[in-house]
């Protein structure tokens, strides 16, 4: 299966491209986010950290954070600390300032590093998650095994990611809108061209459903399962090391 990246005429890898696309968009970010999912998104974060709930973790790491939404809305579940990663030093930028407004820097730190090489030792953490971010890791494999190893035993995982309703008719409304006004929006306010088109090439090549509910198996996790949300647009993923 051929890689989708970003920025098709670039010779370079894909976490650099996506490192690039990201800081690019970083200042319109959150606008586009809320803007092109109606203010949906943030429901689907309140239904992922719900997952989570019963299992009260004192330490969460969020990777993909971005501008830091999901680890700030993960606060509900009252942890002790919370990291947030991603490669994007634009969009942490971002995060950062957030943090520092709610006055929350005793509980979120943030940090720059790739989600296939954490800077944790093994058995750190309680919980992870990742919102729309798997997706962009260059190897799938390894950035999921690298969650399990930091993870502490029966420490879990949750995934929130893009996918593809099957339905009628939603499944042809929400073709045309990410195959046409997604991308159309996305440029016109974001600036750049490939950002907005990356998107639904990445859902349509990324493993959905059951097939990664196998990739989680294969990096060593079990009791896996996912939910369907908004008609099928999203997946939660669930899963316990």
């Amino acid at each position: 299966m051929k890689e989708v990246k970003p920025y098709k005429h670039s010779s370079s890898g894909k976490s650099e491209q996506v490192e690039m696309m990201f800081d690019n968009i970083a200042k319109r970010y959150d606008f586009l986010n809320h803007l092109l999912s109606l203010g949906i998104d943030k429901m689907w974060r309140k239904k992922a950290i719900q997952l989570l709930t019963y299992d009260k973790p004192k330490s969460v790491l969020d990777i993909a954070t971005g501008t830091a939404d999901f680890a700030i809305a993960a606060l509900k579940l009252k942890p002790e600390r919370i990291v947030g990663v991603d490669i994007s030093e634009k969009m942490l930028n971002i995060g950062r300032k957030k943090i520092l407004k709610l006055e929350l820097e005793n509980k979120i730190s943030l940090l720059k590093c790739s989600s296939e090489k954490l800077p944790f030792n093994d058995n750190t953490f309680e919980a992870a998650t990742v919102a729309f971010g798997v997706r962009n890791f260059e190897n799938l494999n390894q950035g999921l095994k690298e969650i399990y190893r930091v993870l502490m035993p029966e420490g879990n995982i949750v995934v929130l990611e893009f996918a593809h309703p099957k339905t009628f008719p939603v499944k042809q409304l929400y073709t045309f809108y990410s195959k046409t006004i997604l991308p159309l929006a996305g440029r016109l306010i974001s600036k750049d061209k490939a950002a907005y088109t990356y998107l639904p090439a990445s859902i349509d090549k990324f493993p959905s459903g059951h097939k990664f509910l196998e990739e989680l198996s294969k990096a060593g996790f079990k009791d896996t399962f996912y939910k369907k949300l908004s008609f099928g647009i999203v997946n939660i993923y669930k899963a316990k090391k």
